[in-house]
């Protein structure tokens, strides 16, 4: 599957290597991307292939840029009063580079089956790893998040923090797209999550993630249907091999969702009150009938 073009043409050099390179550090998208310094150049580029993506400063005469052909081009403004030519969709310039792919993704994904955004072909099955503990203060997060690191070193991961509490201002900043964001696009049922995605997540290194959900009972009232469609949606329509899912014991039918994972960690500690929850809780599988759910789990006992 070849890559599709990305053309960025602005007078300020320095902006449009930035964005350049905060394009080719995006794992969702397949583009050869290309810095221009001058009209002139991207004919030279359009005479050799054709342009899928141009984004391009308004600084240009608007008679300039006519001569300008792409699939869809974007034009990077300062003000609403800049003049625009058909096909040219506006873009303010100074905002982030994750808003301004927002709305590039957005527009595009306009067309149905458009086919601007290519995904990574995957070449074997989802691993979905819950992260899990009847025990408190069982240093899931943390363990979730190592891994996720160490496997996001050759595999494409996301982890989705799903705790009531998730500790926002701890392992996690304060502002930015949470799980309810990725939510409310899945119970639209939403054909681009892949997409979607691309414009939500933070990164921890090579470790992609959503912020965990601000308000309790934004997630204390999500079913269980509503997260299996989320998972089915990550699984079909993004990059990602593996999905860490970090989940708390609060969750609506929580052995439901234990059971649509494909492996589960469940951490434990060292004294007896921690081992007496934790056979309380295989003896409850047991007797509810998830005797799936039980052959999934890998008990992880402290590090000494």
């Amino acid at each position: 599957m070849s890559s599709k073009s990305f053309v960025i043409c602005d007078s300020e050099e320095k902006y449009a290597s930035r964005f350049a390179v905060f394009l080719t550090k995006k794992k969702e998208l397949a583009f050869q991307v290309q810095v221009c310094n001058g009209i002139p150049q991207v004919l030279e580029i359009i005479k050799e292939h054709p342009v899928d993506i141009l984004l391009v400063g308004s600084s240009y005469p608007a008679a300039e840029r006519r001569k300008l052909k792409a699939r869809k081009i974007f034009l990077l403004t300062e003000s609403g009063k800049t003049e625009k030519n058909d096909g040219e969709n506006a873009v303010y310039r100074y905002q982030s580079g994750e808003m301004i792919l927002a709305e590039i993704i957005r527009k595009c994904s306009e067309e149905e089956n458009d086919g601007l955004f290519l995904q990574t072909v995957k070449t074997k099955k989802v691993r979905i790893i819950g992260v899990f503990s009847p025990v408190s203060r069982s240093g899931k997060t943390s363990y979730g998040l190592k891994m996720g690191q160490e496997l996001a070193v050759s595999e494409n991961v996301l982890y989705l923090n799903m705790e009531i509490y998730g500790g926002i201002g701890g392992y996690f900043p304060e502002e930015g797209h949470t799980l309810a964001d990725v939510l409310y696009y899945s119970r639209q049922e939403s054909k681009n999550i892949g997409l979607i995605l691309t414009t939500l997540v933070k990164h921890m290194g090579t470790l992609d993630y959503l912020l965990p959900v601000k308000v309790s009972e934004d997630i204390k009232s999500v079913t269980l249907d509503e997260w299996i469609g989320l998972l089915h949606q990550i699984v079909e329509q993004s990059i990602y091999d593996v999905v860490i899912l970090d989940i708390d014991e609060g969750l609506k039918d929580v052995y439901g969702l234990l059971r649509a994972c494909t492996e589960i960690h469940v951490l434990t500690a060292g004294d007896t009150t921690a081992r007496a929850k934790l056979r309380q809780m295989d003896e409850e599988l047991h007797l509810l009938g998830y005797e799936d759910v039980r052959k999934k789990m890998i008990i992880k006992e402290p590090e000494v």
